[in-house]
């Protein structure tokens, strides 16, 4: 049986990239080990945000091995504590927010739910988000993913329409406007000059759904505030998507944090169980709990809020909390800004770089989120740039897209790591630097 189908297109996201670094054969700390014994930074894995083999979370799984196979609709003592410490760790900082929790597997799982759960409370089916989020690929979370490349699967493009229609109708808001290293500078003004309609868009939406990193765009404080307060006053929920940044990656406990407002849903998923378990989860405030108090939230899984899952989250935010992870986090957001800015001085074919903590993006010139399309029978040029900077020790990945590539290495990285993985990156720009530069038009 070989790697490759032969019905599978040749260039389908993720599997652009398969292969073309060697094959996994283990892995310690921040490290990836390839079978030809090369040890590799991690540099792009939000599910494992501990990095692999924590001692931690080992133990945490081989303890919970020997615990009952329990399904959600028996109570069970381990879940309730695993509610517990999510509330008092992981919204330590949100003491009157936490109304509850529903978990589950993965973090498209989570966003369909609470979407669903927001129509179910409102009696409407529209639902809002923004340019270039990503939300999931099933369900309405997958209704909600507007780049091109995700939506439907095969991510083919016939004459410009999604492979897939979607079930219901999808409000697209404004992103944010500027990046933290480009020639845009953020722009509260013209944010709010261009969201001065949201509110009516909203007024027969159940929700509208933000995450904090997606397509290279990541929210800003403002950006958030006008979005929820048109939701609150048009009668929609407002959900926070993060699955991505919850739980430490952007240098906050949550992105809706530096906000002024609050979610009424937060969603959860990757790196809740620290990559030793699928989970995810779906939190809701205390005011929505008490809206519904009454009701039943009829929704159940085999596997949700296994004793394994449950077993790996409680672990990840005990080591969180003990080894002030995300204060360290907050910290290296220094250390990587000035390393990216170095690296955009240098490379002409880096357009904007824009990222938070320990999740930064590096988006190339000539690159359109728009046209974001797997179907192409050549090799992006930002898999090639990724493949180039694993011949210098690091692992970074992309969406599959032309010209995007992101970095998320684990939490318990150190400085030197950020340096390492950099040059790495640094390596790998020297390509896109010749492709590019080659493919520009001569000067007048």
């Amino acid at each position: 049986m070989t790697d490759t189908m032969p019905w599978a297109p040749k260039w389908t996201g993720f599997e652009a990239s398969r292969g073309r670094f060697g094959r996994v054969v283990d892995g310690d700390g921040i490290h990836l080990i390839l079978s030809d014994g090369r040890r590799m930074i991690d540099g792009t894995n939000t599910g494992a945000p501990l990095g692999h083999r924590h001692p931690d979370i080992v133990r945490a799984m081989r303890n919970a091995a020997d615990n009952p196979i329990v399904h959600e609709g028996w109570d069970w003592v381990d879940r309730d504590e695993a509610v517990r410490d999510l509330a008092e760790i992981g919204f330590a900082e949100e003491p009157d927010w936490f109304g509850g929790v529903r978990f589950c597997l993965s973090g498209s799982e989570a966003n369909d739910l609470a979407l669903s759960l927001a129509q179910a409370i409102t009696g409407r089916s529209k639902l809002a988000t923004r340019e270039r989020a990503y939300h999931g690929a099933v369900g309405l979370a997958r209704d909600l993913t507007v780049q091109p490349q995700w939506h439907g699967g095969l991510s083919w493009s016939r004459g410009g329409v999604d492979a897939v229609p979607r079930t219901v109708s999808v409000v697209e808001l404004p992103g944010p406007i500027g990046e933290r290293i480009g020639p845009v500078a953020p722009d509260p003004e013209r944010d709010a000059q261009q969201l001065a309609g949201a509110e009516a868009e909203l007024s027969d939406a159940a929700a509208v759904i933000l995450d904090y990193t997606q397509g290279a765009i990541y929210a800003s404080p403002g950006h958030q505030d006008r979005i929820a307060t048109a939701a609150r006053n048009a009668g929609a929920l407002f959900i926070a998507d993060e699955v991505v940044t919850g739980l430490g990656r952007s240098g906050r406990w949550f992105g809706f944090q530096t906000g002024m407002t609050r979610p009424d849903i937060v969603t959860l998923g990757k790196g809740i169980g620290a990559g030793a378990a699928p989970a995810a989860a779906v939190v809701i405030s205390r005011e929505l709990a008490e809206r519904i108090d009454g009701s039943t939230w009829q929704t159940a899984g085999t596997f949700r809020g296994h004793p394994i899952a449950c077993a790996a989250i409680r672990a990840h935010l005990a080591v969180l909390a003990r080894d002030g992870l995300v204060e360290h986090v907050a910290r290296l957001d220094g250390v990587m800004e000035r390393l990216l800015r170095e690296v955009a001085a240098a490379h002409p074919s880096v357009q904007r770089i824009d990222g938070r903590g320990l999740h930064w993006s590096v988006e190339l010139h000539g690159s359109d989120w728009r046209q974001w399309r797997a179907d192409t029978t050549e090799e992006p040029l930002a898999t090639r740039v990724a493949v180039r900077a694993a011949d210098a020790g690091a692992l970074i990945l992309t969406s599959g897209e032309e010209g995007c590539l992101f970095l998320a290495p684990p939490l318990i990285s150190e400085d030197q790591d950020l340096e390492r993985l950099v040059a790495a990156l640094d390596h790998g720009l020297e390509l896109a630097d010749e492709v590019i530069g080659s493919s520009s038009p001569p000067p007048d």
